[in-house]
């Protein structure tokens, strides 16, 4: 009798396990059957949902119940605090399956190339994202001194950035914020934040919904400057391609006419400000330098010489995140991903590397939404049953699925299971109840490891 299709998966976020749902309803899964492996380097599952997402977003966190259908399934088994490359290798992975998937995201933050990144209060919002979500790998304690601060970017995260950074700590308490976040937020002085954009209103990559959220906070004016509204014809027809677009637009108009509240908390929307320098007195962040810049009438904006600098204090860049290089593969430094032919890695040589795949950010960038990466995991999961279905796929030496949890003991490697995150999820609820919260994010990598049972 023909043994299951035995697949690899390397990340457990939102793009591994829509790889691991389009392999078990393909044709496969029903003859001769599919067992999928999922190894994450946390503890716990969910990737950027659970490290990267504000937890003031319970509507997208909401997308972990979908998430959880899919691990809840037989064929599928979670590998967490396993680390590729470290625990695990190419190798070894190719002695048990006959194909890995890699689906490894993106958790640092993308380069900006401007004088004065490196000086004290210069953060990267990758990792302010990962101390207010609670990682176990960053510091838990975060300076939150500046009374004024600049964030870069006018994407979602430099949204989140910015809420987070203007909300009070008793606004986040509901949430499901670790005691040391909390109190982190409870010491924070900032009562102005400026976000700039180097284009315009039309340009911005802000969701219509994600936006919005900024003035619903009893304690968050936004404001718009109305000579920042302004629009050549590359942004009508924009506007006019994408409702997106123009929900965005008209969501920024509305603010820009309305006069100023006396809410406690000023949030400016500053657009056409490209930033060129961070500014520093002995060692430390003082101001920020942009220069206007004006629409080209294709959308694209070109400099004008004008220069204003900002008084901030800190300045947090939100320009985009980066995937970390994995060993044993090829790798585009420029674009951060692995470069790849309908999610088949691609060799130097044009030849695809056997049996390997990926799919999500780690090969085609930290673009688009969460929902987005499953027709990625689609399309590279059809490519891998195309290759099984042709024969072009490895055989491994060691297929039962109990080899990979000997060969797992035998590294002395404490890994945690789908049984496992059950038993986190109801110790860190346990922890809320008392407090009338849904849960309290537990921290530590030990304590996670402990309630796990690893």
């Amino acid at each position: 009798m023909p043994r299951p299709l035995r697949v690899a998966i390397v990340g457990a976020g939102p793009a591994g396990i829509y790889a691991a749902d389009a392999l078990l309803k393909s044709d496969v899964a029903a003859e001769p059957g599919v067992s999928i492996d999922i190894f994450e380097r946390m503890p716990a599952p969910f990737g950027l949902i659970r490290y990267g997402v504000a937890p003031d977003h319970p509507r997208i966190k909401g997308i972990v119940k979908a998430l959880h259908q899919v691990l809840d399934k037989p064929q599928v088994r979670l590998f967490g605090n396993v680390d590729y490359g470290t625990d695990v290798h190419l190798d070894d992975l190719r002695a048990f399956y006959d194909a890995v998937i890699f689906s490894t995201g993106a958790m640092a933050d993308r380069e900006l190339k401007i004088p004065g990144v490196e000086l004290d209060g210069s953060y990267g919002a990758a990792d302010f994202a990962s101390w207010y979500d609670g990682h176990p790998d960053v510091p838990r304690t975060w300076p939150l001194e500046a009374e004024k601060v600049a964030v870069l970017g006018v994407g979602n995260v430099a949204l989140d950035i910015s809420r987070i950074l203007a909300k009070t700590a008793d606004e986040l308490l509901p949430t499901e914020i670790p005691p040391n976040v909390y109190e982190g937020l409870k010491a924070n002085k900032a009562v102005e934040i400026h976000v700039f954009g180097r284009r315009g209103p039309a340009q911005a990559k802000f969701s219509p919904m994600e936006l919005r959220e900024l003035d619903h906070s009893p304690n968050i004016e936004v404001i718009v400057n109305p000579e920042d509204i302004d629009y050549d014809e590359g942004s009508i027809a924009e506007r006019r391609g994408n409702k997106q677009v123009d929900m965005v637009a008209k969501t920024l108009e509305n603010w820009a006419i309305r006069d100023i509240g006396d809410r406690p908390h000023k949030l400016f929307l500053h657009f056409f400000e490209s930033p060129t320098e961070i500014l520093g007195e002995d060692g430390k962040v003082v101001g920020l330098r942009t220069e206007r810049t004006e629409l080209d009438g294709t959308g694209n904006v070109k400099g004008t010489g004008q220069f204003t600098d900002w008084d901030v204090n800190a300045v947090y860049r939100a320009v985009g995140y980066l995937s970390d290089k994995l060993p044993k593969l090829p790798w585009d430094i420029d674009s951060g991903t692995v470069p790849d032919e309908g999610g088949r890695v691609l060799q130097e040589s044009g030849e695809h590397l056997q049996s390997t795949y990926v799919t999500g950010w780690i090969r085609r960038g930290p673009v688009g939404l969460i929902g987005h990466t499953k027709g990625d995991a689609n399309e590279t999961v059809a490519n891998l049953l195309d290759d099984f279905a042709n024969e072009r796929l490895q055989t491994p030496a060691s297929p039962a699925p109990e080899a990979v949890e000997e060969f797992l003991a035998e590294r002395e490697i404490r890994f945690t299971t789908w049984e496992g995150w059950y038993r986190l999820d109801a110790a860190e609820k346990a922890l809320g109840e008392p407090q009338g919260r849904e849960r309290v994010k537990i921290v530590e990598r030990e304590d996670m490891l402990k309630a796990s049972g690893a």
